[in-house]
């Protein structure tokens, strides 16, 4: 049997080149994020979205993405995780913003992928405080739920026109 670099959806495997590398080896934070946000990209490219990632580290969105005829923009935060873990928020809910939320997990293995607006985001966070200090926290059941899992189709496709009002 022949291999393929694609998955049965035509979906190339990113995921399979990066557990060649992996080798037991630990990946960097920064790596790991970055393997999330190029993910998100490639999976938003193959569905007709122009695509751009901000600077990283910026504040607000790390993706800018339009539609085929630039008459609607997105701006979507993407939170990456190695493993299946809760999603670390921060002190604040207020930097929680953009368009949507895409989370994916288990980024050194097979990664998956669920897509969030900010107000389930807000509205599911997991307020902790610990010696004095308070985070807020996404648990991975708040999350990791078939209305979220793999559900691109809630952004919708960006090489569709919108028709006129």
């Amino acid at each position: 049997m022949m291999y393929s670099p694609y998955d049965q959806t035509g979906f190339f495997l990113i995921h399979n080149t990066a557990s060649l590398y992996r080798n037991n080896m630990k990946l960097e934070p920064h790596v790991i994020g970055n393997i999330g946000m190029y993910y998100a990209c490639y999976r938003l490219s193959c569905m007709g979205w122009n695509v751009m990632p901000t600077a990283r580290n910026a504040r607000r969105v790390d993706i800018i993405a339009y539609n085929k005829n630039a008459s609607k923009y997105i701006g979507i935060q993407v939170k990456t995780l190695s493993k299946q873990s809760p999603v670390p928020l921060g002190t604040s809910l207020e930097k929680i913003m953009g368009d949507y939320w895409l989370i994916i997990n288990n980024v050194a293995k097979t990664p998956n992928s669920f897509v969030m607006e900010p107000r389930e985001v807000k509205i599911r966070a997991h307020r902790g405080e610990k010696n004095g200090r308070l985070s807020h926290w996404l648990q991975r059941p708040a999350y990791d739920l078939p209305e979220f899992k793999e559900a691109w189709h809630r952004i919708g496709r960006g090489d569709e026109l919108e028709s006129a009002l």
